[in-house]
């Protein structure tokens, strides 16, 4: 223990820790500087039960939002730590097409604090998967590094081959809802041998960002027509209309 923490000493002198944003000098290695952290904005309570979606005011608990109750979610209850705006957009950008894999330590911590209660329910973590064809142009799945991290901290355990992506799909940025719905119909499927893992259990599905949350709902009914008890979703970040309206 003492030689580990000479050499972690040693390393932060010769290598100086920085943001993890915008690399400004800092003090603690994996973290925000003051500046990139005011930037993202977090999400808590009040929010939809549900959707996981910010309210501007406090109208007491278990609300749900009007997307929720129009267009209830196929999975139980969705989270996530923040907006999908400003340092958080440049974070998963970054983890995800930057190759910057170190990120998920801190994104992961955030994300075990945002879904503290579903961690709490959990049976097992399930991380959304790329179809082969994607994981080889990418190299890396940002939501199975996210779950790994995740399920070790949390104790809960990890299942990352639970669910697999056995259709390719075409990218949902600029497609309708109805249009993303669409394109994921049949995309998971829980493989055989991976049932008895499965049945029963309270999943906790794990991405790094919640749009229209089409990719969620299509891997929930997956995992429940396959036998789970229930699927609850968190990720890192999900996109707000408005600041006030969930979108699902």
């Amino acid at each position: 223990m003492a030689l580990r923490t000479a050499l972690q000493r040693l390393i932060g002198i010769v290598y100086p820790p920085t943001c993890i944003a915008c690399q400004a000098a800092i003090g603690e290695a994996q973290a925000l500087c003051a500046r990139c952290w005011s930037g993202i904005g977090f999400i808590e309570r009040p929010y939809c039960e549900r959707l996981g979606t910010p309210f501007p005011v406090d109208l007491g608990p278990g609300l749900l939002s009007p997307a929720a109750i129009a267009a209830p979610p196929v999975f139980g209850r969705a989270r996530a730590a923040c907006r999908f705006e400003g340092t958080a957009r440049e974070l998963v950008h970054r983890l995800k097409y930057g190759d910057r894999v170190d990120l998920s330590l801190t994104l992961g911590r955030m994300m075990r604090l945002a879904g503290r209660e579903l961690i709490a329910d959990a049976d097992l973590v399930v991380p959304i998967p790329l179809h082969r064809t994607r994981l080889w142009q990418r190299r890396f799945n940002q939501a199975a590094v996210l779950a790994r991290i995740l399920a070790r901290n949390a104790g809960v355990p990890l299942a990352l081959t639970a669910l697999a992506r056995v259709r390719p799909t075409r990218r949902q940025v600029g497609l309708t809802r109805a249009q993303r719905a669409d394109n994921l119909q049949g995309a998971f499927r829980v493989p055989d041998a991976m049932r008895p893992r499965v049945e029963g259990r309270r999943i906790l599905l794990i991405d790094d960002v919640l749009t229209t949350g089409a990719t969620a709902n299509a891997a929930a009914r997956a995992l429940l027509r396959a036998g789970a008890g229930a699927v609850d979703v968190l990720t890192f970040a999900r996109v707000v209309t408005d600041g006030r309206e969930a979108t699902t």
